[in-house]
């Protein structure tokens, strides 16, 4: 695991400037890998694989083990990086690295599980189903959550027999560098797990390598769409989760006051920079007025502000362009007959900072409709009855997480189990990611699953093998 660090060390080389969104100042300046490099560290990776598949499933596991006991000795250190990285808050930190470990965990101990042999009965003999590695996954993650999404998808390959090349968001290179340091502590063996460093159109290329035999995903449709297509050319496998706009429905027998505190977090929560925040807020009308009026008052109370401060509800969006996009947005909405709430307001100075807001009338075509909003806005409806509430949950492109907040619980696991058109759905409350529970969405926010035991069967030969008697 040295291919990284010494390309950085390098210099004349085009590099890639990151910096803090809380304050707009430099932060990191990291040199790139030429696409050469790249490619020599993809053979590198697949030499490694050759070695760690023969490596029993139960050391491979105590390594994943390790990874875990690892990132939680770097804990203050990982959650400050995401605090000068892209902004999250420093309690928000801490949390994400504690997931982490707990993926780690359940990946060693519950994970191992979904890849023992299995057997059938066969009329002339026997049948066995092994699930063999199949060699170098390409992982491809985003900023919003620097450390998990590259441990979630990551373990669950190495466990399976897979060896790994990360290319991870350009502001997040920090957590890359030391994350492939940590997995190096941990015992996992050189170039099973390797960092490049190199521009979106170079992964495009890096697709095509011949080493690289699937390809795991998270970002946007639109660049999902493009790794698919590239993918799809030379029929590689790809698990891909995208974006979001979650539709929350509270309907008539909810508990408001739980109701809204569990909507308020979903829309806040990391700036409100999560594929699986809480988006669109479906209330029925004989309580859409009392919701309104809570809701408003606790999206106004919420308070941004420097990630390392204490007193903060939430952080600065991850980027300046980020914020501009989200300005532009909420302007565009307007315009098209959108009401704001509260906030809607891009505060001034260098960081990256936008208030909570709320909005209502959002009609079809606009983007607080139509699109996903990735920073702290929630957009009101109004539905006429239940049938009214679920038709506008499901108008829309995206399918990853959702909600239903009542009282009945069986009509709520009913409208959620049956009637939701999400990969995910929350009832009474807020989850994210659960290391026990799959974790993906359908129509554009993608296909494939993780976590749960899911994750680790992605991308693995399922393999039959007959014996005749």
């Amino acid at each position: 695991m040295v291919h990284a660090q010494k390309a950085i060390q390098q210099d004349n080389r085009e590099t890639v400037k990151t910096y803090n969104p809380a304050t707009g100042e430099l932060h990191k300046t990291y040199s790139l890998h030429t696409k050469d490099e790249a490619e020599q560290i993809i053979e590198d990776t697949h030499e490694a694989f050759l070695s760690w598949r023969k490596t029993p499933i139960e050391e491979r596991a105590e390594i994943i083990k390790n990874i875990g006991k690892t990132l939680s000795k770097y804990k203050d250190e990982l959650t400050n990086m995401m605090a000068d990285q892209m902004g999250k808050p420093l309690e928000q930190g801490q949390q994400e690295v504690d997931l982490c470990a707990q993926i780690c965990e359940y990946t060693a101990t519950e994970s191992i599980k979904y890849l023992q042999d299995e057997e059938r009965d066969l009329e002339d003999g026997k049948g066995i189903i092994t699930y063999q590695p199949i060699g170098v996954v390409l992982g491809l993650q985003p900023w919003n959550f620097p450390l998990y999404q590259a441990v979630r998808y990551s373990v669950a390959n190495i466990l399976a027999g897979n060896t790994t090349v990360f290319k991870h968001a350009e502001i997040c290179w920090e957590t890359a560098e030391k994350l492939e340091r940590i997995f190096e502590e941990a015992g996992v063996p050189e170039n099973v797990f390797s960092v490049i460093y190199v521009k979106d159109e170079t992964v495009d290329e890096l697709i095509e390598h011949d080493r690289v035999r699937a390809v795991s995903f998270t970002g946007s449709a639109e660049a999902g769409k493009i790794v698919a297509e590239k993918a799809g050319k030379v029929l590689k496998k790809t698990v891909l989760e995208l974006g979001g706009s979650d539709p929350y429905i509270i309907l008539e027998d909810a508990d408001l006051d739980k109701a809204v505190e569990a909507c308020t977090q979903g829309r806040l929560v990391n700036s409100g920079q999560t594929c699986t925040s809480a988006k669109r807020f479906i209330v029925l009308d004989s309580i859409y007025d009392d919701f309104k009026t809570k809701f408003v008052e606790a999206m106004k109370d919420a308070k941004y502000g420097n990630p390392h401060d204490d007193d903060i509800d939430f952080g600065p969006l991850a980027r300046k362009d980020l914020q501009e996009k989200l300005r532009d947005q909420v302007r565009d909405s307007v315009k098209a007959g959108a009401k704001i709430l509260c906030g809607g307001e891009m505060p001034e100075g260098e960081g990256a900072f936008y208030p909570a807001t709320v909005l209502e009338n959002a009609q079809p075509g606009s983007p607080a409709y139509d699109d996903e909003l990735f920073g702290p806005v929630a957009v009101l409806f109004r539905a006429e009855d239940e049938a009214h509430a679920i038709q506008i949950a499901n108008d829309h492109r995206y399918g990853l997480g959702g909600g239903v907040m009542s009282e009945n619980l069986d009509r709520a696991l009913k409208i959620a189990k049956e009637e939701i058109d999400t990969g995910m759905v929350n009832v009474n409350g807020y989850h994210t990611a659960l290391p026990n529970m799959p974790f993906g969405g359908v129509k554009e926010s993608g296909y494939g699953r993780e976590h749960a035991g899911f994750g680790v069967r992605e991308f693995v030969n399922i393999k039959s093998i007959m014996i005749s008697k």
